[in-house]
């Protein structure tokens, strides 16, 4: 009864000094008064990011006063947060740390909730009317998030730089969860994209004002940084189209887009998803030539070629892959897989795996296999898994890993090391056998001193390094 209307003394000292500022108009309660408030309610010694003092008289008579903090203790990797809003009764504290009255994914805010409608019980440690409580949870919930869309839009800098920054953990926890609210939470939400800053992020409205007219779908790309995501093979086809991709870089972005489905009626969709056609947004003009010419083969393969490759990847990858298909997405890279499980999704799972069976339970599933018949890497495939199937086998091997690291898929990458020395052989082998050769460019092909790039012909003593290494397997 710390805030009752009058003086409490204990040997001379008055005990209750703070003011119930909460009964009081906003316009009439000083931002120091706010300060000192924050510090003695929830114990803190930072000033509060946000304040939020209101009173309503329907559905409920509510008076509230809500604080965001400057900062929140889990990222440090403390434990959850218990609640931290006490619910009053004519300033009498009926629950100190209310877990009742907001949403689980609200817990960082700080303050107070009194109401006069609530009826006790005579214990005075819970109301009796449990539907009463529900109203009020709604309506203080609607209310906070209408102030966050406020801010929002008329101070967008402290909401995206020192809110969003901070809690966005917490919206989207909210999305997940809280399904009562989260149409007018996916308005909070921001994201960065493959067409702006890494300083710079947009929120789903903006991403749907940017889209094309023929533009249906709002896409988007789970990495764990954004130099994977702009160096993904995924992303080729977009930057072609000038389609903007959002980026998530955390394990809850993926749940998020999984839970949201669509946004103002139109679908969010995974870029790393197979049945993707751009070819009514990439401009006539553009739809060809623009093939990076360090990765394009002299020749496109033949249908009869196409089938009889990917017959041979399907037989030679039987436990790993369940199609092969070609595909026009690609321009740089030889080969993706798509429809996959989710990596952030299946990190996540074997993280929180504590039986001994979990190798055997997450085994990978088989993949779906799209190659590009118009690259380098798969022409030269096609012609030595007759003329050479053993090192044919240990580059489609790798292009494969290739493809679920691109995907976030390969469990352990040291898996690949043996292999990529046995390549590193033939590099080298190639090279003795052309000392003029120079690199084009980063992770390009050889040229030789008059600038024809060329692929180095692997010596006999090459293939043979190749096999044995293959055989030794």
């Amino acid at each position: 009864s710390n805030f009752v209307g009058f003086p409490i003394y204990l040997m001379g000292k008055r005990l209750n000094s703070v003011d119930a500022i909460w009964t009081k108009d906003p316009k009439e309660v000083e931002e120091e008064e706010y300060f000192n408030f924050y510090k003695y309610i929830a114990n803190a010694i930072d000033e509060p990011l946000d304040t939020y003092h209101f009173r309503a008289d329907a559905p409920l008579d509510i008076k509230a006063l809500f604080f965001i903090p400057s900062f929140h203790s889990e990222k440090f990797g403390s434990s959850r947060m218990e609640p931290a809003v006490n619910l009053y009764c004519r300033k009498v504290l009926i629950e100190a740390k209310s877990p009742d009255i907001l949403p689980d994914w609200l817990r960082f805010v700080k303050g107070v909730v009194d109401s006069e409608d609530l009826p006790l019980a005579i214990s005075r440690e819970k109301v009796q009317d449990s539907a009463l409580i529900g109203k009020l949870r709604t309506a203080l919930t609607r209310k906070f998030i209408s102030h966050l869309a406020k801010m929002s839009k008329t101070d967008k800098d402290t909401y995206i730089n020192e809110f969003y920054k901070e809690f966005s953990f917490f919206l989207k926890e909210g999305v997940c969860q809280d399904f009562e609210f989260q149409k007018q939470l996916s308005k909070l939400l921001y994201f960065e994209s493959n067409k702006d800053s890494e300083q710079k992020i947009i929120s789903l409205d903006e991403y749907v004002a940017n889209m094309k007219p023929e533009q249906k779908d709002i896409y988007y790309l789970i990495s764990p940084t954004r130099d994977a995501a702009l160096n993904s093979p995924y992303l080729e086809t977009f930057e072609k189209a000038g389609v903007q991709v959002l980026f998530g870089f955390s394990a809850i972005d993926d749940f998020v887009m999984g839970n949201l489905k669509e946004y103002e009626g139109r679908p969010l969709v995974s870029i790393e998803r197979g049945d993707i056609d751009l070819k009514d947004l990439v401009p006539p003009a553009d739809s060809k030539g623009q093939d990076d010419d360090i990765y394009k083969a002299d020749r496109e393969l033949t249908t009869k070629e196409k089938v009889e490759l990917c017959t041979w990847f399907k037989k030679e990858f039987e436990e790993e892959l369940a199609s092969c298909t070609v595909t026009t997405r690609l321009s740089s890279s030889p080969a993706i897989v798509t429809d996959h499980e989710s990596g952030a999704l299946r990190r996540m799972m074997k993280m929180v795996d504590t039986t001994e069976a979990g190798r055997d339970q997450f085994k990978l599933p088989k993949q779906h296999m799209e190659i590009n018949p118009n690259h380098k890497i798969i022409l030269g495939i096609n012609e030595l898994k007759t003329t050479q199937p053993s090192l044919a086998k240990v580059l489609a091997a790798q292009v494969f890993d290739n493809c679920l690291v691109a995907a976030g898929l390969l469990d352990d990458s040291r898996s690949m090391l043996p292999r990529l020395n046995d390549l590193l052989i033939c590099v080298v082998n190639g090279a003795k056998e052309n000392p003029n050769a120079t690199v084009a460019s980063e992770g390009s092909e050889c040229q030789t001193d008059d600038g024809d790039a060329k692929t180095s012909e692997t010596s006999d003593e090459t293939k043979e390094d190749t096999e044995s290494a293959s055989t030794s397997k």
